[in-house]
């Protein structure tokens, strides 16, 4: 294995440590989802994160025609394990997992099916955010592939679905960053499309996937509802058809932003031109902080 594999080796043992036990259980473990898939003798027993690792390790470097359907097992036998924990595997968990295996060039399809990611629950744990220099700056190319024809694939959607496929893809997309993305989750009187880290900071998202320019009122609602939370939250507002000039000005004018924004031609760079979107939010930030411009394109930064 290279060092990129290394890595992604070590952040899915990180992932699947509580999909299922090491031992003790006589349907639904770690050696027997080995054994499934004829790798029984590659689970080597002993503490439980250094025996996924190797197992992990071991299959991707001895049998890798075997990796795909032993992540398929370990997620059939956790579905049933941690039902009977009361702790059901949700769509986040299976979402971060695709992504990593596509850092693998690899994707199972039944993991990707709408039916069965819709079939999970949508609750999300928070994973730890990985030290800055773990974090994923690049994608790979088959990501970068996969990520870009995804974003253009939403076009093929009934519009009614649209919407949550794009939350969704953003989903993956801050997953493939290493920005411990959080599923869109509902308070008290509103709705918040998602969250995420960057730098040890939380960014609220608003995502709109509508026909029209955004203008002031969208963007002023979602600032009120960053303002309503703790001091240090921020805000990314992300607008597929992009921002009207005067909503901006609009909102620019008399008060400080608390938000910076993005647009589907911003998305459509960071996956297609291989940008990395950590590089690309800081420079939004900065000119925001200079300038207090929500929006700067990334042409324009660039």
């Amino acid at each position: 294995m290279n060092l990129v594999e290394e890595q992604c080796v070590e952040d899915l043992a990180d992932l699947l440590y509580n999909f299922l036990p090491g031992s003790g259980n006589s349907r639904t473990a770690f050696p027997l989802a080995a054994a499934q898939v004829q790798c029984q003798d590659l689970w080597t027993g002993g503490s439980k994160r250094p025996a996924i690792v190797q197992m992990l390790s071991s299959t991707l470097g001895q049998r890798r025609h075997k990796f795909s359907s032993l992540m398929l097992t370990i997620v059939r036998q956790s579905m049933t394990w941690r039902r009977g924990k009361g702790d059901p595997l949700t769509r986040a968990e299976v979402n971060a997992l695709n992504v990593l295996l596509l850092r693998l060039s690899l994707k199972v399809p039944e993991l990707n099916d709408p039916a069965f990611l819709d079939s999970l629950p949508s609750d999300q744990i928070e994973p730890e955010t990985p030290p800055a220099e773990a974090r994923t700056t690049t994608l790979s190319d088959e990501l970068a592939k996969t990520l870009s024809a995804r974003l253009i694939g939403l076009f093929d959607h009934p519009p009614q679905r649209r919407g949550y496929e794009y939350e969704g893809f953003l989903t993956e997309l801050f997953a493939a960053y290493g920005l411990t993305p959080r599923a869109p989750f509902k308070l008290t009187g509103e709705q918040i499309d998602g969250s995420f880290k960057l730098h040890g900071e939380t960014y609220l998202v608003e995502a709109k996937w509508q026909a029209g320019l955004t203008g002031q009122s969208d963007l002023l609602t979602f600032s009120g509802k960053v303002s309503g939370k703790a001091t240090w939250t921020r805000g990314l507002f992300i607008s597929n058809s992009g921002f009207s000039v005067d909503g901006l000005k609009a909102f620019g004018t008399g008060r400080r932003t608390n938000i910076i924004c993005a647009d589907g031609f911003d998305l459509h760079q960071v996956v297609h031109n291989r940008l990395s979107l950590i590089d690309v939010l800081d420079g939004k930030l900065r000119r925001a902080a200079e300038t207090n411009q929500a929006f700067v394109p990334v042409r324009e930064l660039l």
